[in-house]
This record gives structure tokens, sequence and C-alpha cells, in this order.
């Protein structure tokens, strides 16, 4: 019978590993699909929801970016996927309170910061990074 395994990870942790019915996610190139028996493939997750159906139900994490790669596994019709994203989580893990603190602080910093020199550009690219991934857990986590 055919598998899918799925692997969840990050610099700092490996979020979650095992067997899979799915796995859905988006890409530069628009959402997609990966079941077992699915062709190799490598590309890039763009800033959203990752899921993964299991015969238990699913999981979901938000990705902040990052890259996936399915191959064929060693056994007969094992299909791998592997996911490696700078930062990720599980939704269940999100704590709304620091997103709103983060979305906050990021929201001061870009009214602090002037775009003059390229310390300030620097400063100003980093604060818009951080309301990003605060307004993505936000848009997840409230739900």
């Amino acid at each position: 019978m055919a598998t899918l395994k799925v692997e969840v990870v990050s610099p700092e942790v490996a979020l979650w590993a095992g067997e899979a019915t799915a796995f859905i996610a988006r890409s530069s190139e628009g959402f997609f699909t990966i079941l077992p028996e699915h062709t190799d493939t490598v590309g890039d997750l763009v800033p959203g929801i990752v899921r993964v159906d299991t015969a238990e139900g699913e999981i979901v994490f938000v990705v902040h970016g990052g890259y996936f790669q399915v191959e064929h596994g060693p056994s007969d019709g094992e299909t791998l996927v592997t996911v490696l994203a700078g930062v990720a989580e599980l939704v269940t893990a999100i704590d709304v309170a620091r997103a709103q603190a983060a979305k906050e602080a990021a929201e001061a910093e870009l009214g602090a910061v002037t775009r003059d020199d390229s310390a300030d550009q620097t400063t100003h690219q980093m604060a818009l990074d951080a309301l990003a991934r605060a307004e993505l857990r936000l848009s997840v986590g409230a739900k």
C-alpha cells in the first residue's frame, strides 16, 4: 500500500513527523496537494498555512516561508515530504496576545524608522518582516 510520510522542521526544532494521507500548502506557483506516490519535486513555500491530513485528523502549521521536497522513500510505494521553514509553528501553539504585542511593537518601529540611510533601510525591512509574521499569526491564531 502506498504511504505518505511528512516531516516539518525549522532550524530550532523538528515540529512534527508522521504518516499522512495528504499534504496541502501554497508555493509561489499557487496551492498544491501532495498524495502518496507523488512524483519527486522541490519547491518554495510562501508564508501561510500548511495542512497535514492524517487518519486521526488535520494538523495545521503556520510557516513564514521555506521549502519543501518530495521524494520516493526507501520502501516500495513510500513518498516522503520534508518541509524546511525558517519559522514555523503549530497553529494551536500561537499565543494571540504575544502576536498582538509583536504587531504593535513592529508598527511602533516602523513609525520611528526613516529610510534615509542603509542602517534605517535594514531596520525598516526587519520591522516590515516582523509585522508580516505577527499579522499572519493573528490571522490564523484568532480562529
